[in-house]
């Protein structure tokens, strides 16, 4: 008999040692050094990782002649065991790019590399050629690039740019130097290092900056007085992405809510502007705007004025008969303060909550109001506006303003499944901005 079918033959549980979780060291580092400096060192700080995790050190440096291209990261990873591995992805003299990764398990604190001594060291002279070549490493412009003569041998220019993406994190660098080939193909099409994702483009205009940042705010006649929007920082987007800032209005008569996002977008249209009317009055009104665009810094507008200068503003009408609680908020349900008298023309009270995600918001948004005509839509359907993914659920639309019955999933105390995996943890009602942790001050968002 097997030894492994005892304990179940006996009605006994086995239990298996649990895999300890190990300490690696953390942290990160994009710089820009001479390199005539001695060999660079740098130290980590300690985070416990996750059960069966493992640590990961990377480093990659990139010299074009009189600077050098410094990068590290290190920390947790669930990637398998790898042996410390250097590779030359391009050689010297001229442009020359290396890098060192390891991924190891079997002690805390392995991934203890400190400098860059057993892989890079300043490189001996070069024989000169008789071509020169403007020389930069910069994360803003190459505009004051000084020329160097190159190597002999390296007879071509490069002029490209190159992105670093972990995670959340998105960095650009502008590259200008020596090379031997006329090719834009300086990492030899390496696309990963370790945990960082490497892209390149000799279109040096090609990656757009963009204003990124969001608003909300709410208070009575945001339909009709504009408010300031502006961005809180820049962001460099993705070859495929262009710039983007999306607006949504919600009116409900006695407040309103707005929110705003600006950043990058993967689209489609690449130059519009649209303002949807989604519910319009009499009763509620809930409206957008969304503006694509492709020039560096083109969603720069300042003020709420760009969607409310395309409403329509009829006269008030006359008060009718219904009454309906009033109320939106940036939660889950909706504290009312009271009914308000609906305007002629409507015959139903909504409830009901809209979430939205994307564009750096995730919340939900209760509404209550005044309604003309039955809908279970107060967005008319609409799954995206912008960058804001929406999903309703509306709970009740009836005659008077008694609340029916809720969903039966919230009779049970249960939000829809949906609806948890798209806003869980929202203790806070706005979710904005920079999910940027282990690398903020090292990859800042507003760069």
């Amino acid at each position: 008999m097997s030894p492994a079918l005892l304990p179940a033959l006996l009605g006994l549980t086995l239990v298996l040692p649990r895999a300890q979780a190990l300490t690696c060291q953390s942290g990160a580092l994009l710089s820009v050094k001479n390199v005539t400096e001695p060999p660079f060192q740098w130290t980590a700080e300690k985070k416990i990782c996750s059960e069966g995790w493992g640590c990961q050190d990377t480093v990659m440096l990139l010299e074009n002649g009189p600077q050098v291209l410094l990068v590290f990261t290190k920390g947790c990873t669930q990637k398998k065991d790898q042996e410390a591995r250097v590779t030359q992805h391009r050689a010297g003299p001229g442009l020359s790019i290396v890098s060192y990764t390891r991924v190891c398990r079997h002690k805390d604190l392995c991934n203890d590399l400190s400098s860059t001594h057993p892989l890079w060291s300043p490189p001996p002279p070069a024989v000169p050629g008789s071509v020169r070549c403007p020389a930069c490493l910069s994360m803003e412009s190459c505009e004051s690039a000084t020329e160097v003569t190159c190597p002999i041998g390296h007879t071509h220019c490069y002029n490209g740019v190159l992105q670093f993406r972990e995670g959340d994190i998105n960095r650009i660098l502008r590259v200008q130097g020596c090379m031997s080939e006329a090719a834009c193909n300086l990492l030899n099409e390496t696309r990963e290092i370790g945990p960082l994702s490497v892209s390149e483009n000799c279109d040096v205009d090609a990656f757009r900056t963009c204003q990124q940042g969001g608003m909300h705010q709410i208070k009575p006649n945001l339909a009709k007085e504009p408010v300031e929007w502006d961005a809180s920082a820049t962001v460099t987007c993705d070859l495929e992405e262009v710039c983007q800032e999306t607006l949504l209005l919600i009116d409900v008569g006695r407040t309103s809510l707005i929110v705003g996002s600006k950043g990058c977008i993967k689209t489609e249209t690449q130059n519009s502007r649209t303002v949807s009317i989604h519910s319009g009055p009499p009763g509620m009104l809930i409206a957008s705007y969304t503006h694509f665009c492709t020039s560096n810094g083109c969603n720069s507008a300042n003020s709420t004025s760009v969607l409310l200068n395309s409403l329509p503003h009829p006269a008030a009408p006359a008060p009718g008969d219904l009454q309906c609680p009033a109320c939106v908020q940036m939660s889950r349900s909706c504290s009312s303060s009271g009914n308000i008298r609906c305007p002629k023309g409507t015959t139903h009270c909504y409830k009901g909550y809209i979430s939205v995600k994307g564009g750096g918001l995730t919340t939900p948004l209760s509404i209550q109001g005044c309604m003309a005509q039955p809908s279970t839509s107060l967005l008319n359907h609409t799954k995206m506006i912008g960058p804001f993914h929406t999903v309703e659920f509306p709970e009740d639309v009836n005659k008077d303003r008694q609340s029916g019955a809720a969903p039966k999933d919230l009779q049970n105390g249960a939000a829809p499944a949906l609806y948890l995996a798209q806003a869980v943890g929202l203790g806070m009602s706005l979710a904005l901005w920079c999910g940027m942790t282990s690398l903020l001050t090292l990859f800042p968002c507003d760069s």
